[in-house]
């Protein structure tokens, strides 16, 4: 739709200097266009309709007055559009030419504020000035003034041409030029951007990127735990294939040997920012500057230039041999550049390239798409999603994935504002990691490696971290049908043991548990140790341990919190016998909080103390429930625990194993009793 209820709806302006062709190609356009989705006004027309007397009067005005009435007539255009729910064409000029034989004359400005505040969208027709002249002559049906020179028409057309986009950019306004004579071939790359503009939103730009990344992972939906997110420049390669692109594009493609004078980063620096109008401007000067031979040719050239880093490429290369591990490049620079960059690197297949860049792509990729592709990947697929990016513009993406590495490119080539930025993120509880492109030895870190650990892409440990298996649908881990479960879980069902002994076995559980699963959800944090034989060394510990809150839930849960924090000595301690006993100088500014219980029967006491947490504003990365046993019903069906795992990313439920018996102990069967040998008090 046009106008959805309470938006502004689509204005066109049809812009050009005076012979330029835009009443025929209005009339073109009326043949070929729905008047279901499009009303079309020659602006002079509208204008004859609102002055009293009509254009002959219109002359005879001040031009307070004829500017006035110019308002009447845009205004009556847009409450049209938005009264019909369609979108709006006009013809309109911007300026009129006074001539002065000393320098060729000068503008006459007559658009109007309520143009400007009217049009969503503006095409200048940039014809060649050899075709207007000779429209000009041509055309005896009309007065047009003194006769002009080329170097005149010429002088008028690049001054709207340089305006218009000038306060196109300061008022939220899209702007494009399309060149080429007034022909067929003319209205048709008109009619597909208009087209493109009566559709296009930000919620149809997502919806589309999500269908993209749909095509590819879908298939393998049902094997997938995680994913790998990229961004492309200045992340797999210290390249700006953007900067390169710009760099080769030659005097004549944007007109009559004129060299481009705006590129994308004049966009991006200028009034729209990095906003969604930013990237579809963006896009419509990509198509100002190419032609598809053209921008063929320009792609095949940059990517000549470009490689992927040698750690990136044995990164994606074993990914590819992990079938629960899918891989993503989301871009924001041209998509079908990448696309020959992947495939060059015999990646095609196992690599979905996401990204625009043109219209024709159908989607712009904005840092609010990088953000929304996380969240679909976590509630339509249930991965553990980890995302590589170099900037602000990435911060989206990586503060809503499970692990976020930050890549530091050499500092002449790197974001000058993502530290700042970044900064700010960590202030506010974002705990990334950083490596360093290329893994050459001598690259200054990004503030600091206390705030922002260093990890290595061509370690094994690194590898090994990134590439494991998930924790699978709905964050569940247990260990119940593996051999060491069986050992672990032998003297906790001995009803022959209890007491110190009991205790013990529970320690191991969930020392095993800590050291097994809780890393594998969490990640671990290297750091410089002594070695033995007198070196240095790299150790490993839990990510974030000083900052990790173990509570053990009484009195059950005790011995086994002892057992988890043995595995992280860094970790704060809490007992807890009820919810109320957490407070909010245990949990804040912690990243993880691990809860421990022996059995989890029904999980209505850990949906407590979930509850706590939520209460007191608690905000951790991760929240982790460690049990010996969890009875499968706390897991399933429509148990509160069940749906707290759905709608929760940062919570996980980690078992011993999970056991189908709901038997409830009581007295000698009850686990504290046996634990602290009180079986005759129950």
């Amino acid at each position: 739709m046009a106008n959805p209820s309470g938006k502004k709806p689509v204005v066109v302006g049809l812009y050009g200097i005076s012979g330029c062709g835009k009443t025929y190609l209005l009339k073109q356009l009326q043949q070929t266009l729905s008047q279901k989705q499009y009303l079309l006004f020659e602006g002079s027309e509208v204008l004859d309709s609102v002055v009293p007397g009509g254009l002959e009067s219109f002359q005879q005005l001040s031009r307070d007055d004829q500017t006035s009435y110019r308002e009447q007539a845009i205004r009556k255009i847009g409450r049209g559009c938005a009264t019909h729910n369609r979108a709006g064409i006009v013809t309109g000029h911007f300026m009129f030419w006074k001539t002065d034989p000393t320098d060729g004359g000068n503008g006459d400005h007559v658009a109007t504020p309520a143009d400007l505040a009217t049009y969503t969208h503006i095409l200048y027709l940039n014809i060649p000035i050899d075709s207007i002249d000779h429209y000009r002559r041509e055309d005896t049906g009309r007065c047009r003034g003194e006769w002009m020179a080329p170097d005149v028409l010429r002088k008028w057309r690049d001054t709207e041409k340089r305006e218009l986009r000038r306060l196109c950019a300061e008022r939220d306004i899209l702007f494009s030029l399309v060149s080429g004579s007034p022909d067929y071939a003319l209205q048709d790359r008109v009619r597909l951007l208009l087209e493109d503009f009566l559709e296009h939103t930000p919620e149809l730009n997502l919806a589309r990127a999500k269908r993209e990344m749909d095509e590819f992972l879908l298939p393998s939906k049902g094997q997938l735990h995680s994913v790998l997110l990229l961004d492309a420049d200045r992340t797999l390669t210290i390249k700006d294939t953007g900067r390169l692109f710009w760099e080769l594009v030659r005097p004549g493609q944007n007109g009559e040997g004129q060299a481009s004078a705006v590129t994308v980063k004049d966009v991006f620096s200028g009034p729209l920012g990095y906003s969604y109008n930013a990237f579809r401007q963006a896009a419509l000067l990509y198509e100002e500057v190419s032609a598809d031979q053209d921008f063929n040719w320009l792609c095949d050239k940059v990517q000549s230039q470009v490689q992927i880093d040698p750690n990136f490429i044995t990164l994606l290369k074993l990914a590819a041999d992990k079938p629960h591990v899918g891989t993503v490049v989301v871009t924001s620079g041209l998509g079908r550049l990448w696309d020959v960059i992947v495939a060059r690197a015999g990646l095609s297949k196992t690599v979905k390239v996401i990204g625009g860049g043109r219209i024709s792509d159908g989607f712009v990729v904005t840092a609010g798409v990088k953000a929304g592709l996380v969240d679909h990947l976590h509630f339509a697929y249930d991965v553990r999603v980890s995302a590589f990016g170099d900037s602000p513009l990435d911060l989206p993406m990586l503060t809503k994935a499970d692990e976020a590495i930050v890549v530091v490119c050499p500092e002449d080539t790197r974001s000058k504002t993502m530290g700042a930025a970044l900064s700010t993120c960590i202030k506010n509880g974002f705990r990334p990691r950083q490596t360093m492109l290329p893994d050459t030895g001598d690259l200054k870190p990004l503030l600091n490696t206390v705030e922002l650990p260093i990890v290595y892409l061509n370690h094994k440990d690194t590898i090994d971290w990134l590439l494991r298996p998930g924790i699978g649908r709905n964050r569940l881990l247990h260990a119940t049908d593996r051999t060491s479960a069986k050992i672990l879980m032998t003297p906790t069902r001995d009803a022959s043991i209890a007491g110190p002994v009991l205790r013990e076995a529970h320690l191991r559980i969930g020392q095993y548990l800590a050291t097994e699963f809780v890393t594998d959800i969490v990640g671990l944090d290297e750091y410089p140790m002594p070695h033995v034989q007198g070196s240095c060394t790299t150790g490993y510990r839990l990510r974030n341990e000083d900052r990790t809150t173990v509570v053990a839930l009484l009195r059950g849960g005790e011995p086994m919190a002892f057992g988890v924090s043995a595995a992280f000595p860094r970790a704060m301690f809490v007992h807890a016998k009820a919810a109320d006993d957490i407070r909010l100088e245990h949990v804040r500014g912690q990243s993880n909080i691990v809860l421990v219980d022996s059995v989890v029967n029904n999980g209505t006491t850990v949906m407590e103390f979930l509850g706590r947490l939520e209460a007191l504003g608690a905000a951790p990365e991760r929240i982790v429930v460690v049990a010996g046993v969890v009875q499968s019903g706390a897991v399933s069906g429509e148990s509160p625990l069940w749906q707290a795992l759905g709608r929760d990313r940062t919570l996980s439920v980690v078992a011993l194993r999970l056991s189908d018996n709901k038997f409830t102990g009581k007295g000698t069967t009850d686990t504290g009793n046996r634990l602290f040998n009180t079986t005759r008090l129950d």
